[in-house]
């Protein structure tokens, strides 16, 4: 079926007809891939070589154009400081709270500090205790603590790390008492999953390489078990298809396993990936550490099981679309797991799809959503009662049980123009008081000053396309705003409204922020996500492209001052809409985004990505990554927008050549005399959590467009 020809090298392509801007010279070369009797052309494909050191060179002077513009712009390095600012008026942030056997672990940031350090407390009121300063333990190097897991008896801790946004772990054991490592360290993997009851081994996720360019690195990776103080040699195959390889687990997923105590009494085991509907297995307990395990399959993909599990005793609650478009709760006995005749707990509501659930001691918390806010519910689990919790403002709700052994729970509220604030509440009364653990954010009185409204527009097919837009307060709608347009649109993935500094300081400067919920999400349940899902793709972008339309038609803005940005799935989206009507947009960004979709499974992390996407041996999924194609659709003498791509040279998720081949494409193609330049963060990965980093980051990003855009703060430097 397929055909690949690398002929030689015919020639360099014109650096471009503008002098303004000289790019780097980009070569092309005749190479196609013939599928199902087409053939495609990818003169860019040497650019996916990173063992070439002329691929090498060509970021990194790619880079250095980029960075000789950008360091030109009035405004960027103002956009730092106004976010350092604002960080330092910030009162410490504690997230990734874990409470086992009276003890609390978390990591905090405190204003300042660019990442966060891993802490401890005896009791949630207990004096804080330092266990893991990140950017201390090794000289020269800030880490990220990916994930942590403390043993159920919390003397010991498993801390996985990773460096420059790779999200390739190093895993450690820490004495919690001692506050010292043992001496344990396991390197290639990609991150905790457990501890075994009896404190003495983890389970974590082997990876063949550490290499994320290695287009083989993620494939069949392997559920490991190590006994903690024996060589990592010596690790325990303990799920993956090579142990069992009657399960049929496909070489793209991730194999895990699991321990709860919210059920002792089974090992659970299951394939990640980024299909949402699950796949799990379970064992009696006592099998961990036989031979080989009898596995019995706890749901299959045909159970359309989605979002969220709970286990309560033998109980065991799921999210299901099964007949249910907007989603409802239903529960099983885990002695005979038939989900097709599970019992309802909670209907399917009409206006609201179920987003989540956790539980409690005595409830199940269901966290629910219009499409933008959040209504959260609990379901005593004594009597079968529902009761809707008043949330204190409206917004998006983020629901966690701190101990599964009393009723107290904590949820993250925000808006789109409300900060993240943290309340307690008690399930049993429904009362919300200031959180344990985060205090309320302080921003300056400009950030006030912005408002919100919530509009549908109708889209190419009658679709009606939630758009939400955010301006300061007084702002005239006479055309001349500059607005940035941001969406995603894949997985199912939900846009809720929440808080986002970065895109709130352009509000304040004047700009108007437009977020549509396009296709590919689910604000509007399953048939939304699916309406923008592998050969519907095309409403994705379409959807984005009506929403730019009702902006510039109502006043907002106009094609001069628009700009728009996709990141990572959100690739396809800009890329998309920009080659499909790049008259309508004055700039855009394509920040470390999947450009070249056809290319995407012969990455590391492309073959578990195609149940969205879909794969290019299959002939009708092939020519619907066709049309998500940006690379593929670049038409030389168009006049394109000013285009700003970024890659992380360590991004594991999408390679730094799926932006980079859309930039080359689009240099050597356009006539419009506007920047196309492509961005390399060589400190940075898909993303990353030191803020200095980030800030660095986004300031370009939003300098660039602005500045395309007209915005008189970030204009070239005189």
């Amino acid at each position: 079926m397929k055909k690949l020809y690398i002929i030689a090298i015919i020639c360099f392509s014109a650096c471009s007809a503008f002098a303004q801007f000289k790019y780097p010279a980009t070569k092309t070369v005749d190479s196609t891939h013939t599928y199902f009797g087409v053939t495609y052309k990818d003169p860019y494909e040497w650019l996916e070589n990173f063992k070439d050191t002329s691929v090498v060179n060509w970021f990194k002077n790619q880079a250095n154009y980029t960075n000789s513009i950008l360091n030109k712009l009035n405004g960027r390095d103002g956009l730092i400081a106004e976010w350092k600012m604002l960080d330092q008026l910030q009162p410490a942030h504690i997230r990734s709270t874990v409470y086992k056997n009276g003890r609390v672990f978390y990591k905090k940031t405190l204003p300042g500090e660019k990442v966060g350090k891993l802490y401890y407390r005896q009791g949630v009121n207990g004096p804080e205790q330092l266990l893991f300063d990140p950017t201390t333990y090794i000289a020269g190097k800030t880490l990220t603590i990916e994930s942590f897991i403390p043993s159920f008896d919390a003397k010991q801790l498993a801390i996985a790390y990773s460096s420059g946004g790779a999200e390739v772990s190093t895993i450690k054991i820490m004495n919690v008492d001692t506050k010292q490592f043992l001496k344990d360290e396991i390197t290639k993997t990609a991150g905790l999953e457990g501890w075994t009851f009896d404190n003495k081994s983890i389970f974590y996720i082997w990876l063949k390489s550490a290499d994320n360019t290695d287009p083989s690195a993620r494939l069949n990776p392997k559920t490991k078990l190590h006994a903690i103080g024996a060589a990592d040699s010596t690790d325990v195959d303990f799920f993956s298809n090579t142990s069992y390889p009657g399960l049929k687990i496909p070489a793209k997923v991730y194999p895990y396993a699991q321990i709860t105590d919210d059920n002792k009494n089974y090992i659970f085991a299951g394939e990640g990936s980024v299909q949402n509907e699950m796949v799990m297995f379970y064992a009696p307990i006592d099998q961990v550490s036989a031979p080989k395990i009898q596995w019995k399959p706890l749901c299959t993909a045909d159970d359309k099981l989605v979002r969220g599990m709970e286990f309560i005793g033998d109980s065991v609650f799921a999210i299901t679309y099964n007949g249910a478009k907007n989603y409802k709760l239903i529960g099983v006995d885990i002695k005979n797991p038939d989900w097709s005749k599970a019992r309802v707990v909670s209907a399917e509501r009409p206006n609201q799809t179920l987003e989540a659930i956790t539980h409690c001691k005595d409830y199940l918390i269901m966290t629910y959503s219009d499409g933008i806010n959040s209504q959260v519910y609990k379901y005593e689990l004594a009597t079968g009662k529902v009761t809707e919790l008043i949330l204190p403002f409206t917004g998006a709700a983020l629901v966690s049980c701190l101990d599964n052994k009393t009723n107290i729970c904590t949820v993250d509220l925000t808006s789109w123009v409300k900060p993240n604030t943290e309340f307690d509440f008690d399930a049993t009364t429904g009362v919300f008081t200031p959180g344990s653990f985060n205090k309320p954010p302080a921003y300056p009185a400009a950030y006030n000053n912005l408002e919100v409204k919530e509009v549908e527009v109708k889209g190419h097919d009658g679709a009606m396309i939630p758009l939400s837009i955010m301006y300061r307060k007084g702002t005239k709608l006479d055309g001349n705003n500059v607005c940035l347009m941001d969406a995603y649109g894949a997985y199912g993935i939900s846009i809720p409204s929440s808080f986002w500094y970065a895109e709130a300081t352009l509000v304040v400067k004047g700009v108007v922020v437009a977020i549509p919920h396009v296709r590919g999400g689910s604000e509007k349940g399953e048939a939304w996500y699916k309406g923008g899902y592998k050969t519907t793709k095309p409403n994705t972008w379409k959807d984005f492209i009506s929403c730019g339309e009702y902006l510039i038609a109502n006043g907002y803005t106009k094609t001069s001052k628009l700009a728009g940005m996709g990141t990572s799935a959100g690739g396809i989206l800009i890329s998309r809409s920009i080659t499909e009507r790049p008259d309508l947009f004055a700039a855009a960004i394509c920040n470390v985004g999947c450009a070249n979709a056809m290319r995407l499974e012969f990455t590391s992390n492309g073959p578990v990505n195609t149940p969205e996407f879909g794969t290019v041996k299959d002939s009708v999924e092939c020519k619907a990554l066709y049309e998500m194609d940006g690379v593929q659709h670049v038409v030389s003498g168009t006049k394109y927008p000013a285009v700003i791509c970024i890659g992380g040279w360590n991004d594991p998720r999408v390679v730094a050549w799926q932006p980079g081949k859309f930039a080359a494409a689009l240099q050597n193609a356009s006539t419009s005399g506007k920047p196309v330049l492509m961005k390399v963060n060589y400190d940075d990965g898909h993303f990353t959590e030191d803020k200095s980093v980030t800030w660095a980051n986004f300031a370009d990003q939003f300098a660039f467009v602005l500045w395309q855009c007209g915005h008189p703060e970030f204009q070239l430097k005189k």
